[in-house]
């Protein structure tokens, strides 16, 4: 289980001030503590094609944001049989906490086109790629249920980690005090340093 964010067309977007990684548009980038300064700028460049318009301080347009949203989410891997269930469409990073609640029931929405969607048994999920009338002969991954916390806390110390590098690529920018302000702006959208809290048994 990984934290990634889809990468950005910047054909249909001003291209970033800093070097970003090379990596195909509207695939999905995972995000981690070893990220590289360059993973870090495509992060931050993928917010600033959220916003509206062209601005001269994109980081100042981010941080006068009252809410900051970065389409992704968690990606699933099957190790064995290679198989991965990717966010779909409108899926946002920002909602990644939602898979806990699948603990007391309740599925996580993961977007459209095509739809993810957890089947929740007893002992397992079922997470398939698309919910649609094929869905049974499509892509899917069996998750034992006694093993999603163990997955989620990898998660968020994988993005508890990432914020870290955000830190130090602000500074290599001279980013300064807004370099920090836009760690804790980060954080407090995507939810990443706060416990994890899991329904009790």
């Amino acid at each position: 289980m990984q934290a990634v964010v889809e990468v950005p067309n910047f054909d249909f977007h001003p291209l970033p001030p800093w070097p970003v990684s090379a990596a195909a548009p509207y695939s999905f980038m995972p995000i981690h503590p070893t990220s590289s300064d360059t993973d870090v700028g495509l992060f931050v460049s993928a917010l600033i094609c959220g916003l509206e318009g062209d601005h001269d301080d994109p980081v100042a347009a981010l941080l006068a944001e009252g809410t900051l949203s970065q389409p992704g989410g968690l990606r699933l891997t099957d190790t064995a049989t290679r198989a991965v269930v990717a966010p779909g469409c409108c899926a946002g990073l920002e909602d990644w906490r939602e898979w806990v609640d699948i603990l007391a029931g309740q599925p996580p929405w993961l977007g459209h086109g095509p739809t993810p969607e957890v089947e929740i048994g007893i002992d397992e999920l079922r997470v398939w790629q698309d919910n649609g009338a094929n869905r049974h002969i499509g892509q899917s991954i069996v998750v034992e249920r006694s093993a999603l916390p163990e997955l989620l806390n990898s998660v968020h110390r994988d993005l508890t980690g990432f914020l870290t590098c955000v830190q130090t690529w602000s500074e290599r920018n001279g980013l300064g005090s807004k370099g920090t302000d836009l760690v804790e702006a980060i954080d407090r959208n995507f939810h990443m340093t706060a416990p994890l809290i899991f329904p009790e048994h």
